[in-house]
């Protein structure tokens, strides 16, 4: 469920009209919905009912918006980084640093250091050498680390194949048959506290059953590693949890189906749980609003031009993802065109050949469940400023990321010594 509806024949985010955000903010903009993000954090939380003291870590990735991190510092959500970048974003929002997870397989030494000095709840190792190098800065710094390594249970996870993360020759994590040995060097490592297992197969899941097979697994490997003496008190099992982007397609699982199957399957592991949900939270909760700049016919179908394009909403043109595309005002009448952006390449392309609601040149358009992967995933492309993002509550509404101007971008660049002295030709 989302909180944009048509109201008088107008597109609204909750109380606000989409053309009144557009009127002042302009186009292409990011919008978010504020009740929809509490309903879905609120959703996901009871969801995981009668588990002991799960730690719900927002991927922070999905949507590293400040006021989307407060909101769910809000509503008693933690954080999962995979970056210095991404930590500080959480903890300037407001999550404390005994919510947080740090994942990812590139952790540096800057960025090991920087965690331990906030007091992050765990590291979620991904390699031995990574292992080792966490040791060393936490020796350095007089701390200890408290970690889990990223097993990978080899789980086809059935997503599409740039967001699949637990097969054998994914990147991630330390294989399965080698769990036993990184823990067990881990352990002979100063400035480390074992605490934890942590697993994550893919992003966009649609079917539970490779994550239940993932979590058995999951489960087994416990029971080995408390068997050679490791204490085991957290299970991280990651997120993932599909949102359902194309309405002819069968709706993904509920977070509700997904509680009970880990109840099912974790029962009796006596462990702290950790879930990194990011899409099931934020992806309805933001569109994307942008103008028709026109309409042109051809050889046998119209091309709908706006002025949003691949570096605003990446996901089109990098997984051939669908996001529904309607019409701010729709008149009833329907065509079938293809929708594309201004960018100077054949792959900014939102959809071909699509059924959608009739629109003309200067018509409002938006592009439904946007909020996850839509503005962290944009670039300066074309010489073209980030995209804005507003943040609507009730009747009230607020630009949370102002529009990056071309000066802006110019200015960040400068002229070595020698071209500075020699006149431009």
């Amino acid at each position: 469920m989302d909180h944009f509806e048509l109201r008088d024949g107008s597109l609204h985010a909750e109380d606000v009209p989409l053309a009144a955000i557009a009127a002042a903010a302009g186009t292409p903009t990011y919008v978010y919905s504020t009740a929809t993000i509490e309903r879905h954090a609120r959703v996901f939380r009871e969801a995981l009912a009668g588990l002991q003291d799960p730690l719900i870590a927002f991927a922070v990735k999905a949507n590293p918006n400040k006021a989307v991190l407060a909101t769910l510092a809000k509503a008693g959500l933690g954080a999962d980084v995979v970056s210095g970048g991404e930590l500080a974003r959480a903890l300037a929002a407001g999550v404390p640093a005994d919510r947080i997870v740090f994942s990812g397989v590139g952790k540096t030494a800057d960025e090991m250091a920087q965690a331990l000095r906030a007091g992050i709840f765990q590291f979620n190792l991904e390699s031995e050498p990574e292992a080792e190098t966490l040791s060393a800065v936490a020796v350095s710094l007089g701390k200890v680390a408290p970690v889990a390594f990223r097993v990978n249970p080899d789980v086809d996870a059935g997503t599409h194949a740039k967001i699949s993360t637990g097969g054998s020759e994914d990147k991630f994590g330390v294989p399965i048959s080698r769990a036993m040995h990184a823990y067990a060097r881990a352990a002979e490592l100063p400035g480390l506290l074992i605490q934890g297992v942590a697993v994550h197969i893919g992003s966009q899941l649609t079917d539970l059953s490779p994550s239940r097979a993932a979590f058995v697994r999951i489960g087994s490997l416990i029971a080995e590693l408390r068997a050679a003496g490791h204490a085991i008190a957290t299970a991280d099992l990651g997120g993932g949890l599909g949102v359902p982007y194309d309405a002819a397609k069968p709706l993904p699982p509920s977070p509700a189906v997904y509680g009970e199957m880990v109840r099912d399957v974790t029962a009796g592991w006596e462990v702290r749980l950790v879930f990194e949900p990011g899409r099931v939270i934020v992806g309805n909760a933001g569109v994307l609003l942008t103008r028709v700049v026109r309409v042109k016919q051809g050889e046998t179908q119209p091309f709908v031009i706006v002025d949003a394009a691949m570096n605003d909403l990446l996901r089109p043109s990098l997984y051939d993802a669908w996001h529904e595309i309607r019409a701010v005002a729709p008149t009833g009448e329907r065509f079938t065109a293809t929708i594309v952006g201004p960018i100077c390449e054949s792959g900014d392309t939102f959809a071909k050949r699509r059924e959608m609601d009739k629109v003309e040149e200067g018509d409002l358009v938006v592009f439904l469940t946007a909020g996850a992967y839509g503005a962290t995933m944009a670039s300066t492309y074309n010489s073209r400023g980030l995209t804005p993002e507003v943040m609507v509550s009730g009747n009230d509404w607020a630009i949370v990321r102002a529009r990056q101007t071309v000066e802006s971008l110019i200015s960040a660049d400068s002229l070595p010594a020698w071209l500075e002295k020699e006149p431009v030709a």
